[in-house]
């Protein structure tokens, strides 16, 4: 079993109180952070198939701006909103990990 050299903290759940224990396992965690809307991230691990757009290019809400392929099927990723394109970060061809930033947006 872990040990666990943490005091007692404050732990919130549906605005109720509670004094807890926490494992070091969760003091190290990472914390959660808002997503920034103006970067196209990927959600899976895969590779970059094809790309649609190019830097400063005009794109509307719903195109399709380039295709992963992971784990055997293809996605393809669309503009979430009206806006620019500002850089491409990624290129035909590469693997790239989960929470990649593929494409920057104005």
């Amino acid at each position: 079993m872990e040990e666990n050299d943490s005091k007692y903290q404050a732990f919130v759940v549906n605005s109720a109180k509670y004094m807890t224990l926490t494992t070091t396992k969760f003091d190290r965690r990472k914390m959660w952070q808002k997503a920034d809307p103006k970067e196209v991230r990927s959600i899976i691990p895969g590779s970059v198939i094809e790309i649609f757009a190019i830097p400063g290019q005009k794109i509307k809400e719903g195109e399709v701006i380039l295709t992963l392929e992971a784990m055997k099927m293809y996605t393809k990723v669309q503009m979430p909103f009206d806006g620019i394109i500002k850089s491409i970060d990624v290129a035909k061809g590469d693997r790239i990990p989960k929470n990649t930033v593929m494409i920057t947006l104005e």
